[in-house]
């Protein structure tokens, strides 16, 4: 089913919802952003998950991209954007995320709150939208209030707007936090295309804890919003981290596969991953034992892990295959 246009989107054409839900993150403005294009070029990916928008720094309930760079001013996002378009392509921005102040925290009210991503939706006519609801925003009943209040508000006035929300992810499927957001969710009456969470920097290791945490999640949503274990998981996504998690964990190319395979087979709403700006090789493969914001740490070709995505949106990547090794031997640092 084709999404229909979004308030302000006028200039673009909507894809499939599975690209939306397929779209894996991607900063435009930071950690070395990679070529869109290119990537689309090598993997056949059509939609990117742009991150993130915050409130200002300096204080203040208006849109910008990583509490510094105005949206209402903003050419360099635009032009990245205008660049996936005439590809044929289109995005999702992500607001929230770890750092920084949020708008639901900046801004007085659902309403206000809402205004201000609607100043996003218009000025780049967008189809989706990601609430990224995690630490330490989502531990603020005030601000949670604010950010599902305005997500509903946003679904009201952007028909056919795909809404996802995407929060901390546990081994029980996600925390107190989290659940009490779902909460929240139910109480205002909001259901979005999907509530994804994050198996990642919460002990996990693998594949196997990361479907583990995905079916809980689902009994989670069952006995939340009284669905039975189907319509759970039309309503839930997973979003991964690609390759080695800020704690250490590790994530390779047959973990994700194994994720994949869970998802379709469950018929699962979302399948994206942190990020894009990852989704290459460091040198050394390993980088040395740690985590960066440019590259993998695992060994890997440029893009792997997007083509797992473009699998999910139903797509056939053009040519090659992720490589397949889970654990490889990396050669000493120069």
């Amino acid at each position: 089913m084709v999404a229909t246009n979004a308030s302000g989107a006028t200039a673009n054409s909507a894809l499939s919802n599975r690209w939306y839900a397929a779209a894996p993150y991607l900063m435009p403005l930071d950690n070395d952003p990679p070529d869109a294009a290119a990537i689309m070029d090598a993997t056949g990916l059509k939609a990117f998950q742009l991150a993130f928008v915050l409130a200002p720094n300096g204080g203040g309930c208006s849109p910008t991209w990583g509490g510094t760079a105005a949206v209402s001013s903003d050419t360099a996002v635009k032009s990245v954007i205008d660049t996936i378009r005439a590809k044929g392509g289109d995005v999702s921005v992500s607001i929230g995320g770890y750092g920084g102040t949020k708008l639901g925290q900046a801004c007085s009210d659902a309403a206000s709150t809402a205004a201000a991503y609607q100043q996003v939706i218009t000025k780049y006519g967008l189809h989706a939208i990601d609430f990224d609801l995690e630490e330490p925003e989502y531990e603020n009943t005030a601000a949670i209030k604010n950010e599902i209040g305005a997500a509903k508000i946003l679904q009201q006035n952007n028909p056919g707007l795909y809404v996802s929300v995407t929060t901390a992810g546990t081994a029980d499927g996600t925390g107190w936090f989290g659940k009490q957001m779902l909460l929240e969710a139910k109480s205002q009456g909001f259901t979005p295309n999907n509530f994804s969470i994050m198996p990642f920097d919460g002990g996990f290791n693998g594949a196997a804890s990361q479907t583990s945490a995905l079916t809980n999640f689902n009994s989670i949503l069952q006995s939340t919003f009284g669905w039975d274990a189907a319509t759970a998981y039309a309503h839930e996504g997973f979003s991964g981290m690609n390759g080695r998690s800020d704690t250490g964990e590790m994530f390779t190319q047959a973990d994700f596969q194994t994720v994949l395979d869970y998802a379709t087979s469950h018929n699962m709403d979302r399948f994206t991953f942190w990020s894009l700006n990852r989704d290459r090789q460091c040198s050394p493969p390993d980088n040395g034992g740690r985590t960066s914001g440019t590259c993998s740490s695992v060994a890997q070709n440029n893009w792997d892990f997007a083509k797992y995505s473009v699998k999910f949106a139903g797509a056939t990547p053009p040519s090659g295959t992720p490589t397949p090794t889970p654990t490889p031997t990396f050669p000493a640092a120069a």
